[in-house]
């Protein structure tokens, strides 16, 4: 009896593993056997989308974004909703990261749209519910959402109408197990954070995926901006640029003081998530293949923030 019982109990334990095997995210699998860094550096396929105006939808060549990453020694790959959108959305990026080994970290959300419109409330949250189920399904981990500039300052109404969406926004991805944030370009944070801060009123616990480049195109002192808000931290993007303002070919080669932004984000303890993210000139000429900008781009962030 003790021998067919201990059968039954291996049967089992193994039938639960294989059926665990299916369910676990690609970062127990061991897709993130290359970054082992306490901070998960990742890269967002902007420089790619870049090439496909006016929808920035770069699916024809996808699979060279996990590519490119893959061989850069990255976690993971930040996708755009727009991606996410084709009925075969999820089969195809699925294999994209099985076959490069490679994460699916995230989405970023919001090309398009404003959400303090709320007109638009409609259309973007069917959208929403679109692609939040189908980054879940890829193993996404974070969603960065920006909420569209009007070009002016938001009305009090306006933020009002902004936050009520928002809400169900973080909601949704919070019951499908992903981690929502505000991303910011520049509009969210001029004015004296206007926009930023009238969303963080209206939704205190909201949590932050800061993009470090569009703050200090924005004139604000990114030190200054992570040692008051570090604490919601839980992504951030990192770009760089010259003196001039000229964005560089990749991480490293510009003025951004990436050892004062690594100590304000050592001194608030950060340890999530972040986005490497790459931007060109208009009609630059890259020195280096992408996949080599990558790859710099990832060796000195490591270095200047001591990720490794």
């Amino acid at each position: 009896m003790r021998d067919d019982s201990n059968r039954r109990n291996f049967i089992k334990n193994t039938a639960f593993l294989s059926l665990g095997s299916l369910l676990l995210p690609k970062t127990v699998l061991g897709f993130d056997k290359i970054n082992t860094t306490k901070v998960k550096l990742c890269g967002h396929l902007w420089i790619y989308a870049s090439n496909y105006p006016p929808n920035w939808d770069c699916s024809p060549i996808l699979e060279q974004v996990f590519s490119d990453m893959s061989y850069a020694g990255l976690y993971g790959v930040e996708l755009m909703e727009v991606v996410l959108r084709p009925d075969d959305a999820v089969t195809r990026i699925s294999e994209y990261s099985k076959r490069h080994r490679i994460n699916v970290s995230g989405s970023s959300y919001g090309v398009g749209f404003q959400m303090c419109d709320r007109q638009q409330h409609p259309k973007i949250w069917k959208d929403i519910q679109l692609v939040v189920p189908r980054l879940a399904k890829l193993g996404g981990e974070t969603f960065g959402i920006s909420v569209g500039g009007m070009g002016r300052k938001k009305t009090e109404l306006e933020l009002d109408d902004q936050a009520e969406l928002l809400k169900k926004i973080i909601g949704l991805c919070e019951a499908y197990g992903i981690q929502p944030n505000l991303h910011n370009h520049t509009y969210e944070v001029e004015h004296d954070l206007h926009d930023l801060k009238g969303t963080l009123e209206r939704i205190p616990e909201a949590k932050l995926g800061s993009d470090i480049n569009w703050l200090i195109r924005a004139g604000v002192d990114p030190v200054e901006f992570i040692l008051t808000y570090g604490d919601k931290f839980v992504y951030l993007h990192i770009r760089d640029q010259y003196d001039n303002g000229e964005w560089t070919e990749y991480v490293g080669q510009g003025t951004t003081d990436f050892n004062a932004i690594g100590k304000a984000l050592k001194a608030k303890g950060f340890h999530g998530m972040a986005g490497i993210e790459l931007a060109f000139p208009n009609d630059f000429e890259p020195e280096f293949p992408l996949k080599e900008d990558w790859k710099k781009s990832r060796e000195y962030v490591q270095r200047a923030f001591n990720w490794s």
